[in-house]
């Protein structure tokens, strides 16, 4: 393993451009956040960077090394927390970006952590299983010395679920003699996963979404709905609103999306995803499935239908420069880290869009990590009813909070939760002392 201060030009130039968008949010915030400038300077470099290779024996008897970076942005409230993903487009940039968003999302919700993130550069549908497993046992072996229940908790993020996040556990356990349920969250409930991870960043969606009815008086049945990425956050929340009455219009995975004005049954789609792999319009009586009327449609014509509420729920980046002006919907909801790039939000913002940020809409899976990481350390365990109840009471509190703060300072949702995490984050930073303490001199004896 090794710490790294320089990198490869190629993914430095990504860095910079992630990752310096991401923080220009840190510049809007402090207008409006009453707290020392030293606090700002600080949250704008990750706290430390650690790049490794991976050795892996694969199936045909070839080796294989593989990159992966794990980065900890900032640990002044606690622990850093935050994901792993696999995917091939994995860069320093994006996970440098994604650790800052931890920082503030952690932040926001009042957890008593700091943020990080972790990613290997792989396509992991290319893998054999057991491939899969030799790469996350590899990756937590040459990380071990990074994390900790006290130090850094990891989670799932994309192409990651409960049973690698099993294996990484397993794997720390066997490196610590020990075993240590607390160092990883959203594992399979057998070995320490908590009841409702699975479905809690949609839900956390799902509870933002019904705030927002409460404040717009919606009628649910007259409301349409395109959701963009049919992975497990967007098929929790599709699930949770369909169930509510909203008429889910449109839905796409990573190969395309369907498109129908009538609305979807997502029970039905659910069940084609999880069985076939394939997403298809299909209504289903049991196991008896045909095929509806739809249109197909790509993930970029997805986001410019004409619906009342949008929630892109795949990866960043996905409404830009390139395409803002094509966005229709009135309210947009960032299940998604990073979906709208900073200055196509502007542009959003000016037309009079409603965006709930990525910070505060889907903080719902770091919300229930947390409980798991409570409830590993106690050996107590929740039934899902509590869970569900803990989660609604956090996510309805800090979205009236964001959404008063938007309302008291006249500025978009998303200025208002990087303030409110701002001061948050900068009240424990002014409690270690800033420049205004320490240019006093000595303490009054």
């Amino acid at each position: 393993m090794r710490l790294v201060k320089k990198i490869s030009p190629a993914i430095e130039n990504t860095s910079i451009d992630l990752f310096e968008d991401t923080i220009q949010n840190l510049d809007l915030a402090l207008k409006y956040a009453n707290i020392d400038p030293e606090a700002v300077e600080i949250l704008k470099h990750p706290k430390a960077i650690l790049q490794v290779s991976i050795p892996v024996r694969m199936d045909d008897g070839s080796l294989h090394v593989f990159e992966g970076y794990r980065v900890q942005h900032n640990d002044t409230r606690g622990p850093t927390k935050g994901g792993i993903r696999y995917h091939p487009n994995v860069n320093l940039s994006e996970i440098k970006a994604l650790a800052f968003w931890m920082t503030c999302k952690c932040a926001v919700t009042g957890l008593p952590f700091g943020g990080a993130k972790g990613g290997v550069i792989v396509s992991p549908k290319d893998l054999s299983l057991l491939e899969l497993e030799r790469l996350s046992r590899g990756f937590i072996h040459e990380i071990a010395d990074f994390i900790g229940p006290e130090i850094d908790i990891p989670a799932p993020d994309v192409y990651t679920n409960a049973m690698i996040m099993g294996w990484m556990m397993d794997e720390y356990s066997k490196i610590r003699r020990q075993r240590v349920p607390a160092v990883i969250t959203g594992k399979p409930i057998p070995l320490g996963g908590s009841l409702g991870r699975d479905e809690a960043t949609g839900r956390g969606v799902y509870y933002c979404v019904k705030e927002l009815e409460k404040i717009r008086k919606w009628n649910p049945q007259k409301i349409r709905v395109a959701v963009q990425g049919f992975g497990n956050v967007g098929q929790a929340v599709a699930k949770l609103l369909h169930a509510d009455g909203y008429k889910i219009v449109a839905v796409s995975d990573s190969k395309g999306g369907i498109y129908s004005d009538k609305g979807f049954d997502i029970p039905s789609l659910l069940y084609s995803k999880n069985e076939t792999r394939q997403l298809k319009a299909i209504y289903c009586k049991g196991t008896v499935c045909e095929m509806v009327d739809a249109d197909f449609i790509s993930n970029e014509q997805l986001l410019e239908l004409d619906v009342d509420l949008l929630i892109p729920a795949a990866l960043e980046n996905q409404i830009t420069l390139r395409n803002v002006n094509q966005i229709q919907a009135p309210v947009i909801i960032e299940a998604a880290n990073g979906p709208i790039s900073s200055d196509a939000f502007e542009i959003l913002y000016k037309k009079g869009t409603l965006t709930v940020p990525d910070i505060l809409a889907n903080a719902g899976g770091v919300t229930v990590s947390y409980f798991e990481w409570v409830q590993n350390k106690t050996g107590y365990y929740w039934p899902l009813e509590e869970i569900h109840q803990k989660l609604q009471t956090i996510m309805g509190r800090e979205f009236h909070a964001v959404y008063r703060l938007k309302e008291e300072k006249q500025i978009d949702m998303r200025i208002a939760a990087y303030t409110h995490a701002l001061t948050r984050i900068g009240e424990a930073i002014e409690s270690q002392g800033t420049q205004k303490y320490f240019s006093r001199g000595m303490l009054q004896q």
